[in-house]
C-alpha cells in the first residue's frame, strides 16, 4: 500500500515516522513546503520519499492523507484532484471539523471517491494515539480494515459514525491536554506538600500507569477501584469529597462539552 502524506508538521510527520517503523507493508511518501522538515524526515528514515510538490506523491497512491490545516483542505484538494484515480485512491483527512461531504465537494466527481476522516491525538508520536475513524458510505469493508490497520499501528483505532466525531475529538484529542493539566495540577499539589517538582511528576505518572493497568486488567468500572481505596473515615474519601466540593467532576464534564 502506498500512502501519500501531504503535510510534514506535528501530526503528518508523526504519522510518517510511526508508519516507517511499523511492521506494515507500506510505501510512504511525504510532501511539504518546508525543505527543512522534509530533509529531517528523510535523514531519519531514508525509506520515506519526500517532495515539495503534492502532485508528485499522489500519483498511484492508494491513500492520500491530508495532514494540513482545515482551511487548506479545499485548496490542496483542488491542486491534486486531477491526479487522483477515484477507482483506487482513498482520501484520508485528519483536518479537524472538515466533514466528509465538504471533502467530497472539493473533488470533481467526488461521489465516487472513498473518503475517510480520522482524529488522532498527539500521543501518535509514541505510538499510543487513540484515533477515531469514520468513512463515506461507499467504503468497502476491506478498505475500512486497511485504514484502521494504519492507525492501529500507531496506538488504537476505533471506527465510529461521523456524528460522533465531535464528541470523540473532545474526549481524546482535546482530552490529552486535559490529562496533561491533571498531571500538572497533581504535580503542583505535590510540591505544596513538600516534594520536588520532578519527583512529583514522576510519582504522578507512575500512579496513572498503575490506574490504567488496573482498569484494563480487571475490566472494572473506575468506581469499583475507587471503593477499594476509600475506607470509612479514611483520608482518600476526604480528599475525593474535597475535590468534588470544588467541582472536579462537573469541571471535567463542562470542559468536554465546551470543546465539542
Amino acid at each position: 500500500m502506498k500512502v501519500a502524506i501531504i503535510g510534514a508538521g506535528n501530526m503528518g510527520g508523526a504519522i510518517a515516522r510511526g508508519l516507517a517503523v511499523s511492521s506494515l507493508d507500506v510505501e510512504i511518501a511525504v510532501a511539504d513546503l518546508s525543505v527543512e522538515k522534509l530533509q529531517a524526515l528523510q535523514e531519519e528514515y531514508p525509506r520515506v520519499t519526500v517532495s515539495s510538490a503534492n502532485k508528485e506523491i499522489v500519483k498511484d497512491a492508494d491513500v492520500v492523507l491530508l495532514a494540513v490545516k482545515p482551511w487548506l483542505v479545499s485548496t490542496v484538494l483542488g491542486d491534486i484532484a486531477q491526479y487522483i484515480d477515484s477507482t483506487r485512491t482513498m482520501i484520508l483527512s485528519i483536518a479537524a471539523g472538515v466533514t466528509i461531504n465538504e471533502i467530497r465537494n472539493c473533488i470533481p466527481g467526488g461521489d465516487s471517491v472513498v473518503i475517510f476522516r480520522a482524529i488522532p491525538n498527539t500521543a501518535i508520536l509514541v505510538h499510543q494515539s487513540m484515533t477515531f475513524v469514520c468513512h463515506s458510505e461507499n467504503a468497502q469493508p476491506s478498505q475500512v480494515a486497511e485504514i484502521k490497520s494504519l492507525f492501529d499501528a500507531l496506538g488504537k483505532a476505533a471506527i465510529i459514525e461521523e456524528r460522533l466525531m465531535g464528541a470523540a475529538t473532545s474526549l481524546c484529542s482535546c482530552g490529552i491536554a486535559y490529562a496533561m493539566r491533571y498531571v500538572r495540577a497533581a504535580t503542583e499539589g505535590g510540591v505544596e506538600l513538600g516534594l520536588y517538582p520532578q519527583q512529583g511528576k514522576e510519582y504522578v505518572l507512575q500512579t496513572l500507569r498503575g490506574a490504567i493497568e488496573l482498569l484494563e486488567a480487571t475490566g472494572n468500572n473506575p468506581e469499583e477501584e475507587i471503593d477499594k481505596v476509600t475506607t470509612p473515615g479514611g483520608i482518600t474519601i476526604k480528599g475525593l469529597n474535597a475535590m468534588e466540593a470544588n467541582g472536579f467532576t462537573n469541571a471535567v464534564i463542562k470542559g468536554l462539552k465546551a470543546s465539542v
